[in-house]
């Protein structure tokens, strides 16, 4: 049972990489008042620029790079839209995700005619699991040694720079001048305006690390999950991200643990296929599948109150004129 439950784990924190980066990301960009529905597009779009870059150039390293450039320019479209011409946020998202959608596919048959597949990714071409120090030496240590060595070590990087940047998100946003700036533009646009500062350039800086790390969650998933770019790989996580955020509201520890819960649920999703339950019977995958979104909304509903977001998030600022 305890390898078992190990084992859970070890899938829960590899499912739950794309999400805590997705998240993050979200937090940015609303933190900011900007809606981004368009989470799922950004990371579509990054997961088909990191699979093409890498089989073209053979390394995963510059795949990330293309991931980021093309999840950046979708959300500078995205601000494009929103902050300078005022937009509807939730309309630009989601043309984002529906053009993606379709534009990676049809990118794919052009480029590499494998139905809208990248072709398979080996050796270079994929973020590869690292042994941490000792792992090895570990596993047959009881209790201590399976969860160093299977739960703690051998992730790729970009599982390790998901957590990591957790504790970066925090310091950013609550203990910097940016971070500051970022909330308070968020909260009353027209107070940070008569102060000096430009709302517009702070939401744009904000939408461009969403981008950066959208980018690098696509990447994630076809570069070091897969090994390879899937028509519509990114499944929905995009909008659970979204769901994370509102069920963690807006702050980065308690956005890290509904993702890593809705990662569980996933990895256990996976474990339960097929399985029989002594008096309940084979469980339907989709029972599980939408656990986290049903969640979410009974605990928002009745157990951990109302999520109240910034107050400017989704209004167009107007600079008022003297």
């Amino acid at each position: 049972m305890f390898e078992t439950l190990i084992l859970i784990l070890d899938a829960t924190l590899r499912v739950s990489t794309p999400l805590i980066l997705a998240a993050l990301a979200g937090l940015f960009s609303e933190r900011s008042g900007i809606v981004d529905i368009g989470l799922e597009g950004k990371m579509l779009g990054g997961a088909f620029a990191a699979a093409a870059a890498a089989a073209v150039f053979g390394s995963a390293w510059i795949g990330l790079l293309f991931a980021i450039a093309a999840s950046v320019s979708l959300a500078l479209i995205h601000g494009f839209a929103c902050i300078t011409h005022r937009g509807d946020h939730i309309v630009s998202g989601v043309a984002i995700n529906t053009i993606v959608a379709g534009l990676t596919v049809t990118l794919g048959l052009d480029w590499f005619d494998q139905g809208g597949q990248t072709p398979s990714l080996t050796g270079a071409a994929r973020f590869t699991p690292i042994t941490l120090p000792f792992a090895d030496q570990l596993a047959d240590v009881p209790v201590i040694g399976l969860i160093y060595s299977e739960l703690l070590s051998g992730h790729n990087i970009l599982v390790y720079l998901a957590f990591a940047m957790v504790p970066v998100t925090y310091w950013a946003v609550f203990k910097t001048r940016f971070g500051l700036r970022l909330r308070a533009v968020g909260e009353n646009p027209h107070a940070v305006d008569t102060a000096g500062i430009s709302v517009a350039l702070v939401r744009y800086r904000a939408v461009i690390i969403c981008g950066v790390l959208c980018g690098i969650a696509g990447a994630y998933l076809s570069t070091a999950h897969n090994a390879g770019f899937l028509k519509d790989m990114s499944a929905g996580k995009g909008y659970m991200a979204l769901a994370a955020l509102i069920f963690g509201k807006w702050r980065p520890i308690p956005v890290l643990l509904a993702c890593l819960l809705f990662g569980f649920l996933d990895a256990l999703a996976v474990r339960l296929q097929g399985v029989s339950l002594p008096g309940i019977g084979e469980v339907p995958v989709q029972a599980i599948e939408v656990l986290p979104y049903v969640l979410t909304v009974l605990l928002l509903a009745g157990f951990i109150g109302k999520a109240v977001g910034p107050k400017a998030i989704g209004k167009p600022y107007v600079k008022e004129r003297a």
